[in-house]
């Protein structure tokens, strides 16, 4: 009789952390590898957040706290979406959990029976399909591409409910595409979304404060009749460059929260008390250093965008926020390496690139969106300079 359990035969392990730790192992080997694949801020955590957390654990704030989170944090998590997005949520309201991810899982679990279907718009996340899969659900997947900003048309959201509908998850701004939907292009999919209700919303927030030209919109704040029904899920990993800190948290109805509090109390219990300390300090503490951050991405953006145009073959969107690009490759396919290696795929693109170059990116049939990949700007100007260099190189060399 087998050991491992049938479920774990519906995901696949990330395909993004594997990426990292393969630069990661090619790095100790001594390989000259830029790894431009990761989804982390290469600003330090603001020094006032990382005091509280000292401050935290010298004070013995080192003990279990409720479940959901200490009411501190809730209070200044809801604040936070009262001040942002005008949304009211009491404290109950409110579950702080070990990073978004958590989140997302807890909603699933507590939700989806066998064969409920989540819409997910693609290109997207790697970890939507598996947690919905792996909660029993259906993932259906909607294309959104490049000629639409990669943003989701409402006739398409509408052709994609059915009676087995339970979920529609939006990421704004999206990882990969860094497209951003403002309120005016959420209104056509919240109208759309108020003629079907038993459809739930999980609208992904956690790059909300990483945009460059307007500040993207959430479900609720457009269509407040749509709260009753919707997790609004965010957390202080990019923001507040705390990636390793996990902590991840959401507003959501008061039944379905209990329940995620419940589910919650047999998984992990309370995240850490003094990653709490940490969000609490960033979510009430000074926020300058988001615009000097947000001001780095934009930059390293333009000059990423700008190089990528230039390689032949590629064609790369402009996005709108995140710190992601997410370059068509097509114009590279069925060529060959001057080492003799078919360009079949967006797979073997990204694969030969880190052999013959030494850049990392993430394929883009990881995202659902074959013929693409994702890099990241997430690191120094230098950096992207060269690894631009390199992949404009690459593509002259093709034939």
């Amino acid at each position: 009789m087998p050991l491992i359990a049938e479920r774990l035969d519906r995901i696949s392990p990330s395909q993004t952390i594997a990426v990292r730790q393969k630069v990661a192992a090619l790095k100790r080997e001594g390989r000259g590898v830029l790894g431009v694949s990761s989804g982390e801020p290469d600003f330090n955590t603001p020094q006032h957040v990382k005091d509280a957390a000292i401050l935290a654990i010298e004070s013995g704030e080192t003990k279990y706290t409720d479940v959901a989170g200490t009411p501190e944090l809730r209070r200044a998590v809801a604040d936070k979406f009262r001040r942002d997005s005008g949304i009211d949520y009491r404290t109950e309201e409110i579950i702080i959990s070990t990073g978004a991810k958590q989140v997302m899982f807890n909603a699933m679990l507590a939700t989806l029976n066998e064969g409920d279907e989540a819409i997910i718009p693609t290109p997207c996340w790697v970890s939507y399909p598996d947690i919905v899969a792996l909660a029993g659900g259906k993932p259906v997947f909607v294309p959104c591409g490049q000629n639409h900003g990669f943003k989701l048309r409402a006739d398409d959201l509408e052709a994609a409910i059915t009676p087995r509908t339970r979920w529609f998850i939006l990421n704004n701004p999206c990882n990969p595409t860094g497209a951003a939907y403002s309120a005016t292009d959420l209104r056509p999919l919240c109208d759309v979304l108020l003629r079907h209700p038993d459809v739930w919303v999980l609208t992904d927030d956690i790059y909300e404060k990483i945009a460059y030209d307007e500040t993207p919109a959430t479900i609720v704040q457009v269509e407040p009749r749509l709260k009753d029904r919707t997790i609004t899920m965010n957390g202080v990993s990019k923001a507040y460059a705390m990636t390793g800190w996990r902590i991840g948290f959401a507003g959501a109805p008061l039944p379905l929260i209990k329940a995620m509090d419940k589910l919650q109390s047999q998984s992990t219990s309370n995240t850490s008390s003094i990653g709490q300390a940490a969000a609490l300090a960033a979510l009430t503490g000074p926020t300058d250093f988001i615009d000097t951050m947000v001001s780095a991405f934009r930059q390293r953006r333009d000059i990423v965008v700008e190089m990528l145009n230039a390689a032949p073959g590629i064609t790369c969107h402009k996005p709108e926020g995140t710190f992601y690009v997410f370059p068509s490759m097509a114009g590279c396919l069925h060529k060959t390496t001057p080492h003799d290696v078919r360009i079949t795929d967006d797979l073997a693109f990204v694969t030969a690139l880190l052999e013959e170059e030494g850049v990392a990116l993430v394929h883009g049939t990881v995202f659902l969106c074959p013929d693409h990949f994702r890099l990241s700007y997430a690191t120094d100007t230098e950096t992207l300079r060269e690894a631009c260099a390199r992949i404009q190189r690459f593509c002259r060399s093709l034939r």
